[in-house]
């Protein structure tokens, strides 16, 4: 069985290590344009040139779970194409996520602003019961996002584009509940996977039915928001502030107005890292399972995108 490494902006050497070691059977190389065929890609950002040569492969897997990028290219229409399903991601998305809740909730950067003024205040405490959260998309990283917070007691409400049931989470389903989701939702969290239905999701005519005083936190992809929609709704008052991770283009522009926003916290995409480890060890899995013709979770529907 022979596995070709082609991934992006990363160094392969560890990778191509660790497949190895997983895969002792396997005969594991660096992708260079012209090499030989191979049964199986683990790849990030590969370039067209890559699918064009690789015409064969059986399973390609992808290093992450967004697969948007990667449904673009034209691929062999016999591959199998993986996403990872977790691989030590959503403790850290849950992580993130929950650190923007609660920091916006006690309102922490309002202390930390007067602190750094050398002042010393205190603010009424909020209610749990006005700050419902509503997470849109309850795939794996979702689901996890929001049984956390359900650990610090606010209500959470999800959304899906099919009905699914999470014990203590409100369910909304499809395009006919999302203004009622929305409507019930102080603070919304966006884990959706990028397609072209969920494309430009987040926009006046979506956060502008948020609650009053709403409060937003992306961290699935940038082109689900639109920029100059969520900074005017802030300006006018209606939603509080946000809190961003990922953008349209990245790194984010140093003229970007995201920057210098006074309510806006950005990070640099980095809610969830990858684990090379644990994601080495699905990977393989996945890989010996599909030889075996066993069933596998993560298979991207190319029509759904995801």
């Amino acid at each position: 069985m022979k596995i070709t490494f082609c991934c992006t902006d990363t160094k392969a050497e560890p990778w191509l290590a660790g497949l190895r070691a997983a895969l002792p059977a396997a005969q594991v190389d660096l992708w260079q344009p012209g090499a030989p065929p191979a049964d199986h890609a683990v790849v990030w950002a590969p370039p067209q040139q890559f699918f064009d040569e690789q015409t064969q492969l059986k399973g390609v897997f992808n290093i992450g779970a967004g697969v948007d990028a990667l449904l673009k290219l034209r691929l062999p229409p016999q591959a199998t194409v993986v996403r990872l399903d977790d691989a030590g991601m959503s403790v850290q998305m849950a992580e993130y996520v929950c650190h923007a809740v609660i920091r916006h909730f006690r309102e922490f950067d309002g202390y930390e602003a007067d602190v750094k003024a050398g002042k010393w205040s205190y603010r009424k405490p909020r209610s749990r019961a006005d700050f419902a959260v509503g997470v849109m998309g309850l795939g794996v990283l979702g689901e996890r996002v929001a049984r956390a917070l359900q650990a610090f007691e606010f209500p959470v409400n999800g959304w899906s584009r099919s009905a699914k049931t999470i014990e203590g989470v409100r369910g909304f389903a499809g395009e006919a509940q999302l203004a009622d989701f929305l409507a019930a939702s102080k603070v919304l969290v966006n884990l959706l996977p990028l397609t072209p239905d969920t494309r430009d999701i987040m926009r006046r005519e979506t956060l502008s039915k948020l609650q009053p005083g709403g409060y937003v936190i992306n961290v699935a992809r940038g082109a689900h928001l639109v920029d100059d929609d969520l900074i005017a709704l802030i300006d006018s008052g209606h939603l509080a502030g946000a809190t961003l991770d990922v953008f349209r283009t990245e790194p984010l522009p140093a003229d970007h107005p995201f920057w210098r926003h006074p309510k806006i916290t950005i990070t640099p995409h980095t809610s969830a890292r990858t684990l090379r480890d644990e994601s080495i060890a699905q990977i393989a899995g996945k890989i010996m399972a599909l030889e075996r013709a066993e069933p596998i979770a993560g298979i991207v529907d190319p029509v759904r995108g995801y």
